[in-house]
């Protein structure tokens, strides 16, 4: 049985939150500088050497990628082979705490959802815990954007809706949003599972590297053609126009009822950030 400590815990998260909003994971920041090189509309391939001149500059000088901090979104996996001295929700939380006032980062949490009141150290974190095999305990840490997320969508469709049902859901989630959540974009599809649980599903899509299909090849084609689709709309970086309006697309999907078709789509900006840690 491995031992993880509370201080552990709080440290590596502390130092997420800083990471996570200082340096855009790899694999987005290649697709933002493919989708430059390939753009053929002289203004959306400005705007998008715009954006990747935000990225240098927030590199060179240690600054947030974006002036949204976000929602600390944390995705823990805890192995069967782990104990943890302590709460592990305090000790999440603890590290948010520190890492946004460490890093200087926006605190944008209220702790009341009418009355608004800041809590001015951007917890509480929203955690999602999954229990795994082994001893290792990986957190992985997203920021999330308020713009981009109130653009998200969920739908229950009729079964009969089918696959031309989610490809017309997906499109119109898109058009609607239009320059709203900064794109280009990134989007995580949930499809099945129940209610609750297709949100959840579209959040972690994010997660997947876009260099990553699905595994398997009906999903991998239907990611392939949405993101077609999604860059037909026209709708290009910042809503100038353009065929980048999207970065990529990813599905991740759940049994579901037989008389259900839950689907939902989780928009995030083309700075989709995050970063892991394994203790």
């Amino acid at each position: 049985m491995k031992t993880i400590t509370r201080q552990q815990i709080t440290e590596a998260v502390a130092r997420l939150c800083i990471q996570a909003n200082t340096s855009l994971p790899a694999d987005v920041a290649a697709a933002l500088a493919r989708a430059r090189k390939e753009e053929p509309w002289p203004l959306a391939a400005q705007t998008l050497g715009f954006l990747e001149e935000n990225l240098e500059i927030a590199r060179q000088k240690d600054l947030p990628i974006c002036q949204d901090t976000g929602s600390a979104c944390l995705f823990c996996q805890v192995g069967s082979e782990v104990k943890i001295e302590g709460d592990l929700t305090e000790a999440l939380n603890e590290g948010v705490r520190q890492g946004y006032t460490r890093g200087y980062l926006r605190k944008s949490i209220v702790g009341d959802p009418l009355r608004r009141v800041n809590t001015e150290d951007n917890t509480p974190a929203f955690i999602h815990t999954e229990l795994t095999a082994g001893d290792k305990l990986t957190i992985t840490l997203m920021p999330k954007g308020g713009g981009a997320e109130n653009m998200s969508r969920l739908a229950m469709l009729k079964p009969a809706d089918g696959v031309e049902g989610v490809k017309k859901f997906v499109v119109d989630c898109v058009k609607q949003a239009g320059s709203n959540p900064c794109p280009p974009i990134i989007l995580g599809v949930g499809i099945g599972g129940t209610f609750d649980q297709v949100a959840l599903l579209a959040k972690k899509a994010l997660l997947r590297p876009l260099d990553t299909p699905h595994p398997d090849p009906f999903y991998a084609a239907l990611e392939k053609e949405l993101l077609d689709l999604v860059n037909a709309t026209g709708v290009g970086p910042q809503g100038f126009g353009g065929r980048t309006t999207a970065l990529g697309l990813a599905i991740e999907t759940l049994p579901t009822h037989v008389a259900s078709l839950p689907v939902a789509v989780n928009i995030n900006c083309h700075v989709t950030r995050r970063a892991s840690v394994e203790l």
